[in-house]
Parts: structure tokens; sequence; C-alpha cells
């Protein structure tokens, strides 16, 4: 390898900072010395990545395509330095996670006494929401977020993914019938959400296409609280398995419609803002949360 990451750092620093100045600022250099590793740089992948002008830099095309993989280099390195200093220290400290609350009951809290076992000085701070919150605002770390995600000014780290499942109870089914087929849907009683309205689109394949939206008959804000109604008998509903699979094991809920359901599955992640107080255990309490839920059979990244 030609480049040096002496040199990705100013190169990145530099389109960060908007000036060579800022970036040998940041990086505590000489203005000299960042212009001489950014020619460094330019010469041995003989493309121009800025274009310097009297009042500013301007990334090249060939500058906006370099900086992406630049970007992913340095933060590999950032995070294998911080995974060799985790395993040098014991993490302490406060923690703050926020997850929606099935979420949090299903999938996170059966962890926790293994995770303060192995470690005890992390104080966790437990916090379910089933809206997505501004983590600065509500003072969180770490949030673990279902379904494709919005905000890029986040660091994210995917957990695994999730299938979806059409569910009813056998006291529902034998009240009220079980459908057959998509079309039987419409008369029966769907639980659904109040918002948003991507998770009353549930993955059936029928004549229109892959998707079948529903006009639910209850509605809740909550996946918890729909799983509760469809358990007590009061309609048909469409959750994931992190929050099921007990319920399908012992036969509480059914599966309907299996040879019908698109496998679709929702991802998984972990969002954060990168602090390197909080970094150690904010590293601890991913890789303790992705091993045990990869060994709980939610599917991994690697196994997609």
């Amino acid at each position: 390898m030609k480049t040096t990451l002496d040199e990705l750092l100013a190169f990145v620093s530099v389109v960060d900072g908007g000036s060579i100045s800022a970036a040998a600022e940041q990086l505590t250099q000489t203005a000299s010395g960042v212009s001489r590793a950014l020619s460094r740089l330019e010469e041995k992948l003989d493309v121009t990545l800025l274009r310097r002008t009297t009042r500013r830099l301007e990334l090249t095309e060939e500058g906006q395509a370099f900086l992406v993989q630049a970007r992913k280099i340095l933060d590999a390195v950032e995070s294998a330095e911080e995974q060799m200093m985790v395993r040098r220290q014991k993490p302490a400290g406060r923690l703050r996670v926020n997850a929606a609350a099935p979420f949090m009951l299903h999938a996170v809290v059966p962890l926790v006494a293994g995770f303060r076992a192995q470690y005890p000085e992390i104080q966790l701070e437990l916090h379910s929401s089933d809206q997505i919150i501004d983590l600065l605002e509500q003072r969180t770390d770490v949030a673990i977020r279902i379904g494709p995600l919005r905000d890029s000014t986040l660091h994210a780290r995917p957990l695994g993914s999730n299938r979806l499942r059409i569910l009813a109870s056998p006291a529902y089914l034998k009240a009220q019938g079980t459908p057959k087929r998509v079309e039987d849907l419409s008369g029966h009683s769907l639980l659904g959400f109040t918002q948003p309205d991507s998770l009353n689109q549930w993955p059936l394949r029928h004549a229109l296409g892959d998707a079948y939206s529903i006009t639910p008959s209850l509605s809740a804000s909550s996946g918890e609280t729909l799983r509760q109604l469809a358990l007590s008998g009061a309609g048909i509903v469409c959750l994931a398995d992190f929050m099921t699979g007990a319920d399908r094991a012992n036969g509480a809920l059914v599966q309907l419609m299996a040879r019908d359901t698109v496998e679709v599955r929702q991802p998984i992640h972990a969002v954060y803002y990168r602090n390197t107080a909080l970094t150690s255990r904010i590293t601890c309490f991913l890789d303790y949360l992705s091993s045990q839920l990869a060994e709980r059979s939610l599917p991994h990244p690697r196994q997609l």
C-alpha cells in the first residue's frame, strides 16, 4: 500500500475543516506539513483530489469518491484501536440505552443479568420509547432502531434483522375461522399500528403485489400492546419474531398464510454519536448484545 494513514487523515481533516490551516490546527501540525501530506497523496494516486482557489478548497469528482473510502479506512482503524483499548481496561460509568418497548422487554432485558456479571462497573440505564428520539435531547448514549435508518449523522452498527409473520391466537381462529387466502382478511379483525403507515403494510403476496395494505380494526402505538391484544383473541396481527418466538413455540400464537408470506426482514441497528469518553462502554454493550442475539437465533448480518 502506497498511501499512509497520516496522508488519509490529512486529506479528510482538510475536507472536514474546510481549509489546510483548520486541518493543521485540528491535527496539531503545521500548515506546510498538512499541505505536503496532501500533495504526496495526490502524487501517489496520480489524481487531483482538491481544487485550490484563493478562497476555498473544492473536492473534485475523484476526491469525492476517494473521500468515502478514506473515511471507511480511518473508521476501521479507529474501531480496531478502540477494541484493543477495551481489552486493556475495565469500562466503567453510566450507559443510557433506548429501545422500543417490545425490543427492550423481549431482547434486551433477558440479557441484562449476564452483561452486568461480565461488566459490573458499567451502570446501565434503560429507557423505552416507541418513537424515534433525539439522542442528544433525551441524553441517550445508544439507541436500538428497527427498520431503515434515516439519520445519516449517527454512527450505526448492524445487530441483525428480524422476520415478520402474520399471527393469531387459537381462540380467535376457533371463533372467527382461519383465513386461507389474503382476500379472506377483509372479513377479519386486523390489528395494526397507529403510525407510521408503513407498519400496516403486511408482507403478503397477492394479485397486486408483495405487500398488503391493511385498514386496522383496532390500532395501537406499541407492538407490545398489539401482541397482548392478539394473545387475548382480539384479532390478527403482523409482528416481528423477536417478540413472538416464545408465543409461537408454546402455541399461544399461530402463523397464518405461511406460503403467501414474503420473507421480509427488518434491519436492526444500534445508533450513537462517537464520543471517546463513552466508546468503551458502548463497544462492550454492543459486542455483548450482538453475540447474545446471534446465539438466540436473531440472524447476524453475516448470516443474511
